[in-house]
């Protein structure tokens, strides 16, 4: 990793040409559109946002007459930000990270749906990291209220 990616890294918000450089994922399936913002200390947390349009392609067959973003999606998203969090916590430390894959979900749970409109708001904690595995807590929200949480077990291939 270049140090200038590093520097850029640090600032925030990570527009979303910026999360390319840092995920593998394209359209359709870059779920993340903005990095609002991190911590590496005390704790590694990172906050992003997921706008969902009505012009998302899984609302054409995912209940046409009453478009809802699929739960599986959801958890993409989450695990995204895990990716970008712990990319971001490597590249300050000067070290280069890969790519992040999701090995286990545990705990999974909704709330409410997610539909056209919605701004989700994406919430990461790492609370471990071990041999190449990191664990996170994540969560999302809508206008303040809790949407669908997770365990996240991710592992740098």
């Amino acid at each position: 990793m270049t140090e200038k990616l590093i520097q850029e890294l640090i600032q925030t918000p990570i527009e979303s040409a910026e999360i390319m450089k840092i995920l593998p994922h394209r359209y359709p399936f870059l779920l993340i559109d903005r990095v609002m913002s991190y911590t590496l200390e005390p704790e590694k947390t990172l906050t992003a946002v997921k706008n969902v349009s009505i012009n998302e392609p899984f609302f054409q067959g995912h209940f046409p007459t009453t478009p809802v973003m699929p739960g599986v999606l959801i958890l993409e998203a989450m695990a995204q930000a895990c990716g970008v969090l712990a990319h971001v916590a490597l590249a300050t430390e000067s070290e280069i990270g890969g790519i992040y894959y999701l090995v286990k979900i545990d705990n999974a749970k909704f709330a409410r749906k997610v539909v056209p409109g919605d701004q989700l708001l994406i919430e990461v904690k790492q609370t471990r990291i071990m041999r190449g595995l990191g664990k996170y807590e994540a969560r999302c929200s809508i206008d303040g209220k809790r949407t669908a949480s997770c365990d996240i077990l991710c592992s740098e291939g």
